[in-house]
């Protein structure tokens, strides 16, 4: 083969091994996503009752934090979990 044809070849063969890594690091993403979701199912729900003002302190905590506010009370549950533990 000519040179140009061998470089051709080579840049065609790494791009192909890049694709197969990409395929493979999506295939780990989606098995993680999926693992994420089936823990996520074996949550214990739980029924609780806040005041109207702590509800809305909450809700605004909750969104300069990104979270929803049931994701804002489980992250301070946990945080509060962790520093009893310590």
């Amino acid at each position: 083969m000519p040179p140009m044809e061998d470089n051709l070849k080579a840049k065609e063969d790494a791009l192909k091994a890049r694709l197969e890594n990409i395929r493979e690091m999506e295939a780990a993403i989606l098995k993680s996503e999926k693992d994420i979701k089936e823990k996520e199912k074996a949550k214990k729900q739980v029924l609780l009752r806040l005041s109207p003002s702590l509800w809305n302190e909450l809700a605004a905590w909750a969104e300069d934090d990104f979270r929803s506010i049931n994701g804002q009370i489980e992250y301070l549950l946990a945080d509060c979990v962790k520093k009893r533990k310590k």
